[in-house]
């Protein structure tokens, strides 16, 4: 299992609005797969399939966002190391 996967199984234990986006993929995805299904579709079930597919890539978006913010490397945590090297402040080891 890679990184990434590690953390989006992490998000999905932990983060709420993760985890219900990632329900509502499913859910899209699950009504998409049944529309394609069908040999015909109406005029409101073309219409339902192209509104489905572009709620479900804002969706996707909406958690590519969130992962990515959780894999990016926190400057808050560096900074506090580079501004003690900077100041001339560390203390000898």
């Amino acid at each position: 299992m890679t990184h990434e996967q590690r953390v989006r199984e992490r998000l999905l234990q932990e983060d709420d609005e993760y985890r219900r986006l990632a329900e509502q993929h499913r859910e899209m995805e699950t009504r998409l797969c049944d529309l394609l299904g069908h040999p015909y579709l109406s005029g409101a079930e073309q219409f339902e399939k192209a509104t489905l597919k572009k709620k479900k890539l804002q969706v996707k978006d909406r958690m590519e966002h969130i992962l990515r913010r959780r894999l990016a490397p926190r400057p808050d945590v560096a900074a506090p190391e580079l501004g003690q090297r900077e100041s001339g402040h560390e203390s000898a080891p």
